[in-house]
């Protein structure tokens, strides 16, 4: 990353959320968007969404690669070289080598990350050291006629192909956690799945790390199905032979596999096809109580959404009411009708 991250304080607060500190996001972010000036120019990149929106339901654990393996700020610009598949990771100008320091770092660092017990981990774009995907890479070439010391020169245009260093140190450490990069928090679609993913992976950590039993396991599934679903329905189907058959099972395997399949399953983008299917099989927990015209009502509004004239947030407000009107237990303790904080408005894209 061209920003770097002083070790900085373990969290930042929001502004507004219950006590229980337990019910926080925990999640590990690039220094420079919290407004730290650790850049390779002295600057910082403040996201105000994420520090003003996000801040209000997540404690923040800042990470710069740069910073903390020892770079000064300010200090001259990095680049990726060479094989975007293993690159070297570069100054600009000056062509110094900082790969291996930055991996040593890195390897250090993320096994202390594991006592944050992170939910996600939020990514700076395009950054050497950690951008998460198509990440430029240059290409290395040294001609026989550059004077000694005047460094290197690069031909051709980069390669957007490569992750950075720090990343990709962090994501093979922790596979399933969900990550991102603040410039695709700009996406409606890949923001929400982002986020759900968080809230999801926080919901799993309280009974894992207590020990997951097979009868916590299929509470967990219960209360996660519809929501599986309109991701995937074939890892709903897997998941839920996995669960049927959770007895024959080592529990810490059991939870293990379960947990890869769930977050590799919520993954995948749920589209809007996907969500109307989920909706009219929501409807069916309702055949014998809803009058004809709610039934009407229902239906006419799952074929909006699905025509784009509403955002997902109509439908499931309305099935809210009935699950409420009705005393629906099922849907009432499913956490696809409220994955995430209203607040948030995630759900109010068309």
């Amino acid at each position: 990353m061209e920003e770097s991250s002083r070790p900085a304080p373990t969290g930042v607060a929001g502004a507004s959320h219950p006590a229980d500190t337990d019910d926080r996001l925990r999640v590990g972010i690039s220094s420079c968007l919290l407004g730290n000036k650790v850049r390779f120019d002295g600057g910082h990149k403040h996201d105000p969404y994420i520090t003003g929106t996000l801040g209000q339901y997540m404690d923040f654990v800042p990470v710069c690669p740069e910073v903390e393996c020892g770079m000064p700020v300010p200090r001259e610009a990095l680049r990726l070289v060479g094989d975007p598949a293993n690159p070297r990771l570069v100054t600009v100008k000056g062509y110094e080598d900082w790969t291996e320091r930055m991996r040593a770092f890195a390897l250090r660092r993320v096994e202390q990350l594991v006592d944050e017990r992170l939910d996600g981990f939020i990514f700076k774009r395009a950054s050497p050291s950690s951008g998460m995907e198509r990440v430029k890479v240059y290409a290395d070439h040294d001609p026989p006629d550059v004077p000694e010391g005047a460094g290197r020169v690069n031909l051709g245009p980069p390669q957007e192909k490569g992750v950075g260093l720090f990343a990709r140190v962090f994501m093979d450490r922790f596979p399933l956690l969900p990550t991102e990069e603040e410039g695709r928090l700009n996406d409606p679609r890949l923001r929400e799945n982002f986020i759900e993913r968080l809230f999801v992976m926080r919901r799993w950590r309280a009974p894992a790390e207590a020990g997951m039993t097979r009868g916590g396991l299929v509470d967990f599934h219960t209360r996660h199905k519809l929501l599986l679903m309109s991701h995937s329905v074939e890892h709903y189907r897997s998941l839920g032979r996995l669960v049927a058959h959770a007895a024959s099972h080592d529990p810490a395997d059991l939870a293990r596999d379960y947990l890869t399949g769930l977050m590799e399953g919520l993954r995948l983008p749920a589209t809007t096809a996907k969500h109307a299917n989920v909706l009219q099989h929501c409807m069916g927990y309702f055949k014998r109580v809803l009058t004809p015209d709610e039934k009407m009502e229902m239906l006419e509004v799952i074929q909006r959404y699905r025509k784009l004239q509403v955002p997902l947030v109509v439908p499931i407000t309305l099935l809210n009411h009935y699950v409420r009107k009705y005393g629906e237990p099922y849907l009432a303790g499913q956490f696809y009708l409220n994955p995430h904080p209203v607040e948030l408005k995630l759900r109010n894209h068309a």
